[in-house]
């Protein structure tokens, strides 16, 4: 039985985008008869158990923290890292260390792996320096984004095997000189298990929320996630009075939040739209359907960006798995996953008229509603549904080169 071990930035109890592909890749290796447990860093797990259980599944902690200054504190949490893993590996005894990003993660992983002559997969779900530009906590091009990015083509070049989310990340590290073939993309994916079947519809909250007119439905836009400034939410904001000349009754529903939560709530208090908008703040992860269920369209207007050119998100999927109509912008991590007039709707990024005009467009066609719906349900269970896409997993777990192993195993002996 292969048994894999999972290093990780941070894991459950945290909700992430991150630590629902960890879970869903977790659970669905697990069902295919694999062992499977996850090591997180000092960062995140300051004072917690050495080794905790989530959902069933086993997470093992690394102690201490890093101080210091700049880079030197980022060495130190690498070792304290190395250390995390290293317990887990004499107690666990994996077969293979899968480290997933950002980079100081797959430098710890790979000293461990090299010294047991254990086999490194290494996956890339984001490059970071561009992460920490569109979040607001980076500059491209500064001094720490080339040193993030020179940690990462090292971790690459080192690694066993490499594996992306998506086609946007495996054409950049084409680019940089990494061998097509030792890159294999694993798209994002809806464990369609728990989140297949769409909830119904809560007339109670709905009215709650102002979203009926004269006993009638309002037709809601909605968006669930984190308030980046990359996601465009600004944009959507500015559109909403121009689609409301077309729809009057429309309504705008924000579950989440983040750094640009405030900014977003005075915008709208500002707006001639106010009325039509609503922030509902944070929900619990088990409430989130609940809200979908309101919602027609959910609207995913990112702004042009490295980051969004490059990275697929994953709430378009979940949302398709729903059967929500998706509208989104145009940038490349949208291309890969919806197509215009089949799966959904694109419209050109930073230009709130031209969302408008295709949300109002979409929600005035109402007979292809039933057809864009079923399209993208389908697109989901066909290439992202996590029972299928694991199956790639195995075939890189695979193909890792065995006289690397058996060196590193003469090495250790």
């Amino acid at each position: 039985m292969t048994r894999v071990l999972h290093v990780l930035d941070h894991s459950l109890p945290l909700h992430s985008g991150y630590t629902f592909r960890t879970r869903a890749i977790l659970k669905a290796q697990e069902a295919m008869g694999w062992e499977v447990r996850g090591v997180t860093g000092p960062r995140y797990h300051a004072g917690a158990e050495a080794c905790e259980r989530f959902d069933d599944l086993t997470f093992h902690r690394s102690p201490g923290t890093a101080s210091g200054p700049p880079l030197w504190r980022e060495w130190r949490e690498i070792a304290l890292f190395e250390r995390g893993i290293e317990a887990a590996v004499h107690e666990w005894r994996p077969d293979v260390i899968h480290a997933h990003s950002p980079a100081l993660c797959g430098t710890a992983a790979l000293r461990v792996a090299r010294r047991h002559g254990i086999r490194c997969v290494y996956e890339i779900r984001a490059f970071w320096e561009d992460a920490a530009v569109g979040n607001g906590t980076g500059t491209e091009g500064s001094l720490k984004y080339r040193l993030i990015r020179a940690l990462e083509n090292r971790v690459v070049a080192r690694a066993d095997a490499v594996v992306t989310i998506c086609e946007g990340l495996r054409a950049d590290l084409v680019t940089r000189g990494t061998p097509p073939g030792k890159i294999t993309v694993v798209p994002n994916g809806v464990d369609l298990t728990l989140f297949g079947e769409p909830a119904v519809r809560d007339g109670s909250l709905a009215r709650e929320l102002g979203f009926e007119v004269d006993g009638r439905p309002c037709p809601v836009i909605g968006f669930i996630g984190s308030f980046y400034d990359y996601e465009g939410l600004d944009d959507l904001i500015v559109a909403m009075p121009l689609l409301l000349e077309r729809q009057p009754d429309a309504r705008l529903l924000l579950v989440g939040g983040g750094p640009r939560e405030a900014a977003l709530r005075e915008q709208a208090e500002a707006s001639s739209a106010a009325h039509a908008i609503r922030f509902i703040g944070r929900v619990p992860h088990d409430e989130v359907e609940r809200y979908y269920a309101l919602c027609d369209v959910m609207a995913y207007p990112r702004k042009r960006s490295r980051l969004t050119d490059l990275v697929t998100p994953l709430k378009p999927l979940e949302a398709m798995s729903q059967d929500k109509l998706v509208a989104a912008s145009s940038v490349g991590g949208h291309r890969e996953l919806v197509e215009h007039g089949v799966t959904g709707t694109l419209f050109p990024p930073d230009d709130p008229a031209a969302c408008a005009e295709a949300l109002a467009d979409l929600l005035a066609d109402r007979e292809g509603w039933e057809r864009l719906r079923a399209a993208g349900h389908d697109h989901v269970g066909a290439r992202h549904d996590w029972a299928r896409n694991v199956l790639r997993y195995q075939d890189v777990y695979q193909i890792l080169p065995v006289d690397k192993v058996q060196n590193g195993l003469d090495a250790a002996a």
